[in-house]
């Protein structure tokens, strides 16, 4: 049987940069004046159209997801394995199924206009739409304020509530393209024990 262990954790955060490899951090600080938002807090790089991004046509996806990866976190998601368990999870929903999931956790995690413990109301593993989340930004209101100039302080409307779940669909479509539409019978897995923890089975 497959063992499983779990992958190592994440070693990034939101505000991380790598501007010497074109990858940035979008996210406003206070002390920003006018002509330096929406420019990479670190280097200043101005690479994102946000009057285009902010117009929030999901016909016009490729254009945002391109935009998206310009900042390190979303880069990151666009192109990170998808780890066993969220597979697996992924797998035994079936695309409709995750995908409807993917409206509930909206409505009930980002909708509000107060979420709980917003901010960190999204996990970084163990589910792909999470991965879908921090990847187009509708992980927390933060995020959706400064990408999508959805604000915060009032609940999302059905159209803004629409938007962030056809980029969440789009991007499981692309990243998980043979993810069957109906839920598949998915083994248990089995868990490596450390060494002192097998010792100790009888």
């Amino acid at each position: 049987m497959a063992e499983f262990q779990k992958p190592p954790p994440l070693e990034i955060k939101c505000t991380s940069v790598d501007c010497e490899n074109d990858l940035h951090c979008f996210k406003q600080l206070k002390k920003m004046t006018p002509d330096q938002r929406g420019k990479c807090r670190a280097c200043g790089a101005d690479l994102v159209d946000w009057e285009r991004l902010h117009r929030r046509d999901s016909t016009d996806a490729e254009h945002t997801f391109a935009a998206l990866q310009r900042e390190l976190i979303r880069h990151h998601f666009f192109h990170r394995p998808v780890d066993e368990r969220a597979m697996r999870h992924a797998q035994r929903k079936g695309r409709l199924l995750l995908k409807e999931a993917a409206w509930d956790r909206l409505r009930k995690y980002l909708a509000p206009a107060q979420p709980p413990r917003d901010g960190r109301q999204t996990p970084l593993e163990g589910n792909a739409v999470y991965y879908a989340q921090h990847a187009t930004a509708t992980c927390c209101r933060t995020c959706l304020e400064y990408w999508h100039d959805i604000p915060k302080g009032s609940p999302l409307t059905p159209q803004e509530l629409e938007y962030c779940a056809a980029l969440i669909d789009l991007f499981l479509d692309e990243r998980l393209p043979y993810l069957a539409n109906e839920p598949i019978k998915v083994p248990r897995r089995h868990r490596v024990l450390s060494p002192n923890a097998e010792a100790a089975q009888p």
